[in-house]
C-alpha cells in the first residue's frame, strides 16, 4: 500500500533568492530521507512561493522495506586481543548498531578478516518514521542568511507560521520552530486571507490556485508572460523581455498580476539602457517598445495583488518619475567634465589595498595593451585605439549615473565618450572591455574592446595572486574565476595565438613599484596553471580529448583548441583504437633507457615484419609531422598518427617487447619511448578513452 505524502512550510514573505535556492535543494533532501528511511516512492514535486515551500510525493510505501544485510567492521586482528577477548572496536562496533558482542561473527574479505554483524529487522510504519525525519529536513534547508524569532532558538529564513504534513488522509505530528503541525494552509494574503482545510495532498495545487495562490512556479510563470505580453499588446508595444527581471518577479509573488505604467516621454532623451535600468533595478520593471523597436514611454509592473490597481499604478508612476529625473540630473552634470579629466579622481579608488588605485590600474592596462598588440601582431591603429580606451575605460566609476548605478559602468563611459566627440572604436571599447559579463555575454566584439577586456582581468589575475590572493575551494571574492574564463572566451573567439606564459610575464612588470609576494617565474606558474585548468571547462567535450590536448602544450590557448578540432574530427573508433594502442607505448616507454632506437635489423639478425614495418611507417610519420607543424595543418598531422596507430597495434600483437635479449628489448623500448613523445607533442594520445588493455599488453609492460 501506498500514499501520497506532503509538507508545507508556511512563512512570512522570503526574498525572491531564498525561493529559489530553497526549491532547488527540497528535492535532493527530501529524496535523500526517503532513502535513508527506506521507503519506496514515485514522482516527487516541490512547489514554492514568497509564503511557502512545500514537497508532494506520490505514491509512498506505507511501511518501510525488511532490513537483511550484513554490516562489515573493523579487522578481527583489532578487534580481539591475544586471548580472545574483545577490544574497545569491538564493543564500539556492536554498540553503534545496538547488539551484543557476542553477535559478531567474522568474514573473510580480500583486505583479510573482518568481524561482521547480520542485521534483520522487520520494517516500521512510515507514518511513525516521517516526523522526524521532516523535522530534520526543514532544519536543513539552506538560505544565504537566517534569522530567529521570538524565544525560539531555531533559525529559518523567516519566521515560520504553519506546517502541513499529510500521508494521505493523517495528519503527521511533528513541530519546528515552535509551531505545531497541522491541515490548516493559508490562501492568498489579501484576496483569500481566510485559514483553508487540506484534506488530501492530491487537493494542495488545486485548492490554492482557487485561493489566488499558483505554487505550481511553471505555472506561475506561464501566466505571468502570457499577462505581461497581453498588457504590452494592449498599450500598443512589446514587452523587453529580460529572464532576470522574469526570475525575480516570479518568486516575490503568489498570484501575478500586471500593470502598465507610463513616465513623461521627455526621458526618452536619456540612453536606452539607463531608462530600462533604472526601472529594473530600483523597481523590477519590464521595459517596452513598439513595432520598430523604439522605446515606449511605458513600463510594466508584475504585481502581487489585484488590490485596488489604479492606486498601485500612480504611485508606481510618481516613483518612476522622480528616478528618471534624477537620472537625467546625473546625466547632464557628468557631461560636463570630460571623461580623461577623471583620472586624477581614479588616483583616490582603491583597486585593492596593496596593488594600489584604479588610476595606476589604469597605467598597468595601458602599457599591456601595448606588450599583448605586439606579440598578437596586431594593426598599429588597433593597438593605439585600444590604448585611448584603457586610459579612459575606468573613469566612468567616478561619474554620478554609474555612482548611483553601478551596473551601468562601461555602457556610460561609451556614451559619455561618443557625446564628448571621442572616436566610435575608442568609445566602444569602453563599453566592451568588461565583456564577457556572465556565462551568456559574448566576449568584445572589437579587437580594441578585446585587447583591453585582456589586459584588465590579466593585470587582476597576476596582481591578486602575486600576493596571494588566489581562490580557495568555492569562495572566489575578487572573481579571479571568471576573469581567467574571459580571458580565455575572448581569446578563442577572436583566434588570437597568444602565449599565455609571456603575456603574464609582460603583466607582472607592471607593478614593479609594488612589494610582492611571489616572484615573476612563481606568480607566471600559478596564474598559468589556475588559466590552464579553467581552458578545460572553456573548450569542453569530448573530454578525453581535449584533455589529450592540453597535456601535450596549452600556452596557445587557440593552438590548443585547433589540434581539439583537428582531433575531434577522427573517426571516434580510430580515436578509442590510438587511444589504446598509444597507452601500451606510453606505459612501456617508463621504462626505456637512454639513447636513441636502431633499425632493428641493426639489432637483430632475424626481424619480425611487424616490427619492420613500424620503424619504418614511423620514421615516414616523423617526416609527416615536420611538415604538418611547419604548414600549421594539425589535420593532416593528427590524420597521419591515427592512420599510424593501427601499424603500432599490429606490432604489439606479433612482437613480445620485454625479451631476455637486452639489446633488442632496449631498443625496442627506445622506439615506444621517442613514438610517444614525438606523436605527444600534438597531444597526449594514451589519455583518450580506449578499450581496457588486453591481457597481451599486461605481459608486454611485465618483466620477463
Amino acid at each position: 500500500m501506498a500514499q501520497d505524502l506532503l509538507l508545507e512550510i508556511g512563512v512570512e514573505e522570503l526574498p525572491a533568492s531564498f525561493v529559489a535556492s530553497s526549491l532547488a535543494r527540497l528535492p535532493e533532501l527530501t529524496a535523500g530521507w526517503l532513502r535513508q528511511l527506506r521507503l519506496e516512492h514515485g514522482s516527487l514535486r516541490v512547489y514554492g512561493t514568497p509564503r511557502r515551500l512545500a514537497v508532494l510525493v506520490q505514491q509512498v510505501a506505507e511501511v518501510q522495506s525488511d532490513l537483511d544485510e550484513e554490516v562489515l567492521g573493523p579487522p578481527v586482528r583489532v578487534s580481539f586481543d591475544s586471548s580472545g577477548q574483545p577490544t574497545k572496536a569491538a564493543t564500539s562496533f556492536a554498540n553503534k548498531h545496538g547488539a551484543p558482542v557476542e553477535a559478531l561473527g567474522r568474514v573473510q574479505t580480500p583486505r583479510g578478516e573482518y568481524v561482521a554483524l547480520h542485521r534483520k529487522e522487520a520494517g516500521s510504519r512510515a507514518g511513525a518514521l516521517l516526523p522526524r525525519a521532516f523535522e530534520q529536513l526543514c532544519g536543513e534547508l539552506p538560505f544565504s542568511k537566517s534569522m530567529r524569532w521570538g524565544d525560539g532558538e531555531t533559525a529559518f529564513g523567516r519566521p515560520v507560521r504553519w506546517l502541513v504534513v499529510l500521508f494521505g488522509n493523517e495528519v503527521l505530528s511533528l513541530s519546528f520552530a515552535g509551531v505545531q503541525s497541522g491541515q490548516t494552509t493559508r490562501g492568498h494574503r489579501f484576496l483569500c486571507p481566510d485559514p483553508v482545510r487540506l484534506e488530501s495532498p492530491s487537493d494542495y495545487v488545486a485548492l490554492l490556485r482557487d485561493r489566488h495562490v499558483l505554487v505550481d512556479v511553471a505555472e506561475r510563470r506561464n501566466v505571468m508572460l502570457q499577462s505581461l505580453r497581453e498588457t504590452a499588446a494592449q498599450v500598443g508595444g512589446l514587452m523587453i523581455e529580460d529572464e532576470l527581471l522574469v526570475e525575480e518577479n516570479l518568486n516575490l509573488v503568489e498570484e501575478p498580476h500586471v500593470i502598465a505604467g507610463s513616465f513623461s516621454s521627455e526621458f526618452l532623451v536619456l540612453p536606452e539602457h539607463v531608462v530600462l535600468q533604472v526601472g529594473k533595478g530600483h523597481q523590477r520593471y519590464f521595459g517596452v517598445r513598439d513595432a520598430t523597436g523604439k522605446l515606449l514611454p511605458r513600463y510594466l509592473a508584475v504585481l502581487g495583488t489585484a488590490l485596488n490597481p489604479e492606486a498601485i499604478r500612480l504611485g508606481n508612476d510618481r516613483v518612476m518619475r522622480a528616478r528618471l529625473a534624477d537620472a537625467k540630473f546625473f546625466f547632464d552634470e557628468d557631461l560636463r567634465i570630460p571623461l580623461a579629466d577623471r583620472l586624477k579622481a581614479l588616483e583616490g579608488l582603491i583597486f585593492q589595498n596593496r596593488l594600489g588605485s584604479v588610476g595606476e590600474k589604469v597605467l598597468r592596462i595601458q602599457a599591456l595593451v601595448s606588450a599583448l598588440g605586439q606579440q598578437l601582431r596586431l594593426p598599429e591603429s588597433t593597438v593605439h585605439q585600444a590604448a585611448k580606451a584603457a586610459a579612459l575605460c575606468k573613469c566612468d566609476l567616478v561619474t554620478l549615473m554609474v555612482g548611483e548605478l553601478p551596473e551601468l559602468q562601461g555602457e556610460m563611459g561609451c556614451v559619455y565618450a561618443l557625446e564628448q566627440g571621442i572616436e566610435g572604436p575608442v568609445a566602444r571599447a569602453i563599453a566592451e572591455h568588461y565583456q564577457p559579463r556572465g556565462a551568456d555575454d559574448p566576449p568584445a566584439p572589437s579587437d580594441p574592446g578585446a585587447l583591453v577586456a585582456i589586459a584588465d582581468r590579466m593585470d587582476t589575475l597576476v596582481g591578486c595572486f602575486a600576493i596571494g590572493l588566489s581562490p580557495s575551494g568555492a569562495a572566489d571574492p575578487l572573481g579571479l574565476r571568471r576573469a581567467a574564463i574571459g580571458i580565455l572566451r575572448t581569446l578563442l573567439e577572436k583566434h588570437w595565438d597568444l602565449s599565455l606564459p609571456e603575456a603574464l610575464e609582460a603583466a607582472y612588470t607592471g607593478f614593479a613599484n609594488l612589494r610582492l609576494d611571489l616572484d615573476m617565474k612563481e606568480t607566471r606558474d600559478k596564474v598559468f596553471g589556475f588559466l590552464r585548468h579553467r581552458l578545460r571547462g572553456v573548450l569542453g567535450e569530448p573530454g578525453d580529448v581535449v584533455d589529450a590536448c592540453i597535456a601535450a602544450a596549452a600556452e596557445r590557448p587557440q593552438d590548443v583548441a585547433l589540434r581539439v578540432a583537428a582531433l575531434i574530427a577522427i573517426d571516434p573508433a580510430v580515436r578509442a583504437s590510438a587511444g589504446e594502442v598509444f597507452k601500451r607505448a606510453a606505459n612501456i616507454a617508463k621504462q626505456a633507457p637512454d639513447g636513441e632506437p636502431r633499425p632493428p635489423e641493426k639489432v637483430l639478425s632475424e626481424v619480425h615484419p611487424s616490427e619492420k614495418r613500424l620503424f619504418s611507417e614511423f620514421t615516414r610519420l616523423r617526416q609527416q609531422l615536420e611538415r604538418a607543424g611547419s604548414d600549421g595543418d594539425y589535420g593532416a598531422a593528427i590524420g597521419a598518427i591515427g592512420e599510424f596507430a593501427p601499424t603500432l597495434g599490429k606490432f604489439f600483437d606479433d612482437v613480445f617487447v620485454m625479451v631476455d635479449d637486452a639489446p633488442v628489448r632496449e631498443n625496442r623500448l627506445r622506439l615506444m619511448r621517442q613514438i610517444h613523445r614525438t606523436c605527444s607533442k600534438l597531444a597526449n594520445f594514451n589519455l583518450l578513452s580506449g578499450r581496457a588493455e588486453s591481457r597481451e599488453n599486461a605481459a608486454n609492460v611485465a618483466a620477463p
